[in-house]
């Protein structure tokens, strides 16, 4: 099974618990949601590979660490991904975007695919998936799926909440992939809503009902 980690750097949960609060605006949401993923991708890329180069200082040549050719690919699931989006490229400018648009179907509660556009270099990446609700795991289980196809290096999925069901249902569905959050909350709701949660991710980002 892929690993689990949930982050609890104080500077996150800080920023978690304004995330939650309803009377936070969607601008302040918008910061928040962009800070917390920065904050996070500097532990999900803890494992990227060093190489050695020699490089001159102002006074001396000395050797010295840059990352060693691994190039990244963040792939957000539509609607709500987006907004992780700017806080990793911040970090990993060089890194492609791609795009998955995945609806829950409101009677079936089944993931229903309706866009999807990847880097055409995949096979040559290492994939961060984002979303910031793993509820019932359906979304990203089922964009997982279409991203194997193109035969990444790796594939990490990036939340921000999680309920229960959810990390149990995408660890079991695709094992080998790690998972990194910021919170794993109590469960879900009877509308499949995480509890406490904080609402509707993608309204609250972009300001809709």
């Amino acid at each position: 099974m892929g690993n689990i980690t949930i982050t609890n750097h104080p500077l996150i949960q800080h920023k978690l618990t304004m995330l939650r609060d309803k009377n936070t605006g969607s601008k302040e949401f918008r910061s928040l949601v962009s800070e917390i993923s920065m904050l996070m991708c500097y532990e999900a890329t803890r494992d990227l590979t060093l190489k050695e180069v020699e490089i001159e200082t102002p006074l001396a040549f000395v050797k010295a660490k840059v990352i060693s050719g691994k190039k990244q690919a963040f792939i957000p699931i539509l609607r709500a991904g987006l907004g992780m989006v700017e806080g990793l490229l911040a970090l990993v400018p060089s890194a492609r975007v791609g795009h998955i648009g995945i609806y829950r179907d409101p009677e079936t509660l089944l993931p229903v695919e309706y866009y999807c556009k990847l880097p055409a270099d995949l096979d040559d990446r290492e994939v961060i998936v984002l979303d910031p609700m793993l509820a019932t795991g359906g979304s990203a289980i089922e964009a997982i799926t279409q991203i194997k196809k193109h035969n990444p290096k790796s594939i990490k999925f990036m939340g921000i909440i999680a309920a229960p069901e959810g990390l149990n249902a995408l660890a079991k569905a695709h094992p080998d992939v790690d998972i990194f959050l910021a919170a794993l909350d109590e469960k879900l709701n009877d509308h499949s809503y995480i509890i406490p949660g904080l609402g509707d991710a993608g309204d609250r980002i972009f300001g809709t009902k």
